[in-house]
This record gives C-alpha cells, structure tokens and sequence, in this order.
C-alpha cells in the first residue's frame, strides 16, 4: 500500500496495488475514515466518514497536488 509523501496536512494519501487496474485514482485517510477520488477527471468516487466539508479540502489538496500523484501512479501502477 505505496503512500505519497510530502503531500502536507493531516490526511495520507495512498494506493492499494491491486487497483491498479482500475482508472487512475487516490485513496485518502485520517483516523478511521476514508475516501476515494478519481483523477481524470478529478471526481469524488467515495466516502467513509468524512464531512462534505472536509471532503472539499481533500478535493483542493489534490488538485494541488495532482501531477506528483500522478507520477506516484505511474510509478506503482505503471
């Protein structure tokens, strides 16, 4: 379960290797919730727990930081 570093706040942001055959996407945690979102477009796809505030900031957080989880997909997934 490779997880992005470097992305800062209190969330981490990570891929699970057998989605990889999946559309490009991130998984996100803190605490016990999580969520998914798509990147091509950048979609919500999932949630366990956070607040549709929250789940905003998430949504920023990663449009900020979408060409580095992009290479960290590359990367894992191919």
């Amino acid at each position: 379960m490779p997880t992005i570093k470097n992305i800062p706040g209190p969330y981490r942001f990570f891929f699970y290797s057998f989605d990889c055959n999946e559309p490009k996407h991130v998984h996100i945690q803190r605490e016990k919730m999580v969520s998914k979102f798509w990147l091509e477009p950048l979609v919500f796809a999932d949630n366990r727990g956070f607040s549709p505030r929250e789940l905003n900031i998430i949504r920023k957080i990663i449009k900020n930081n979408i060409n580095k989880i992009k290479e960290e997909w590359h990367e894992h997934c191919g």
